[in-house]
């Protein structure tokens, strides 16, 4: 699996997110650093299992699509 990159503005948006979160939540003010440090971490460590679930997610919705096509198909076919 190739590193996902994600755009400086995707990133910024994440950290404020984050920031947000642990301010509000758990009353913990995270520095710039500590908060890319944070989010560097629950990527490296936690962001394959979001993207092997949006795999199975999308493969669910191909496999429910391919059985539609197959039931159209066989309404086509004459007796």
């Amino acid at each position: 699996m190739s590193q996902i990159e994600f755009s400086l503005e995707q990133k910024s948006l994440m950290l404020e997110k984050l920031q947000k979160y642990m301010a509000a939540e758990l009353d913990v003010e995270l520095a710039q650093f500590d908060a890319d440090f944070m989010l560097d971490f629950i990527s490296k460590e936690m962001g394959k299992f979001y993207y092997n679930q949006g795999l199975y997610d999308a493969q669910a919705v191909l496999t429910d699509k391919l059985d539609s096509l197959t039931d159209a198909i066989y309404q086509l076919e004459k007796f």
